[in-house]
This record gives structure tokens, C-alpha cells and sequence, in this order.
């Protein structure tokens, strides 16, 4: 599992650097006409560019966020290579997004795809207000995102089919010796 967290987090910090290095910051490189273009971004808050007030505390959450990814890692350690696979998907992006925020303070963004239109109207629930929400081309992301993101559907698909492995029980066989 140690050679996909090396391999995605490679990739992942050398596209961010040719981005970084051959484009210009906002600059919009179309590749299959409107719906896919190479568009480099900083992103200096959370997933969808969701900003935190206190760089300190987001910087420190994501921290406490990767160590518990890690923790997640080890305690499944012995079950199926499909939720491994899945949580080392989760800790190269983890350890890919982390790298950016330790060397220039926000992420590097860069893949840009057109694929829905979302509109939702604004809404009162329990006394929260929603403002309209409208998005009409999706947020830019990168090879860490992605990463993130096919890891938590990997969980989430096992969790459905097997269970959440946390919650399994081992069954300690008994010999009819010891007894």
C-alpha cells in the first residue's frame, strides 16, 4: 500500500509543479473544447474552495484529519485489500494537499471539467436560511482531490457490501482442550 501513497503522491506534486511552472495563475488552457480545460487556481481554503477563517486552526484540523486517516489505515491493516487500497487513495491526497499548504499556503488546482449545471433555490430548514446556490461549472481540482474522492466512494461502496469494518467483532475460535 506504501507504493500507491508514493506513486499518487508523485504524480500528484509533479503536475502541480508543471502547472505551477508553465502557466500563468488563472490562465485557462482548453484541451476537448468547453468541457475539459487545464485551469490554474490557488486554493487557499477547504475542498470547493471553502475558507476557513485561521489558517493555524484549518492547517492544524487538516493535520489532526491525516493522522486519523492513518490511524483508520492501521487499525483495517488486516482487512480486505479493497478498503486498504481505498484509505491509501485517502492518505496520498491527504499527504498530496498537505504538501501544498506547508510549501505555498493554499493548493494548486488545475483540472477543470464542465459537467453539470447545479441550481438549488434558496430554502428555510429548521430555522437555518439557505441563499440560492448555483453552479455552473464544476470546482477545479487535482491528482490529490481525485485521490480523496475515489477513496471515500472505495469505502463507502465496501461499507455497504461488507459493513464498516470497525464495527466487526473477531470471533476468538475455542479449542475444545482448553476448555
Amino acid at each position: 500500500m506504501m507504493l500507491i501513497i508514493v506513486v499518487l503522491v508523485t504524480l500528484d506534486q509533479i503536475t502541480k509543479y508543471i502547472t505551477k511552472t508553465t502557466m500563468y495563475l488563472g490562465e485557462s488552457i482548453p484541451v476537448l473544447g468547453d468541457f475539459f480545460r487545464l485551469t490554474y487556481v490557488e486554493n487557499p481554503g477547504m475542498a470547493m474552495g471553502i475558507r476557513f477563517g485561521n489558517q493555524a486552526v484549518f492547517l492544524g484540523f487538516s493535520i489532526f484529519a491525516a493522522v486519523l486517516v492513518f490511524y483508520y489505515l492501521y487499525k483495517i491493516r488486516n482487512e480486505g485489500w479493497v478498503l486498504q487500497i481505498a484509505l491509501s487513495f485517502i492518505t496520498a491526497g491527504a499527504i498530496g494537499n498537505l504538501t501544498d499548504r506547508f510549501i505555498y499556503g493554499k493548493v494548486i488546482d488545475f483540472l477543470d471539467f464542465d459537467f453539470i449545471d447545479i441550481h438549488i433555490p434558496s430554502f428555510s430548514l429548521l430555522g437555518f436560511n439557505s441563499p440560492v446556490f448555483d453552479l455552473t461549472r464544476w470546482w477545479v481540482f487535482n491528482v490529490a482531490d481525485m485521490a480523496v474522492s475515489g477513496g471515500m466512494i472505495l469505502i463507502m461502496i465496501y461499507i455497504i457490501l461488507e459493513g464498516d469494518p470497525l464495527k466487526k467483532t473477531s470471533k476468538i475460535p475455542v479449542n475444545s482442550s482448553d476448555v
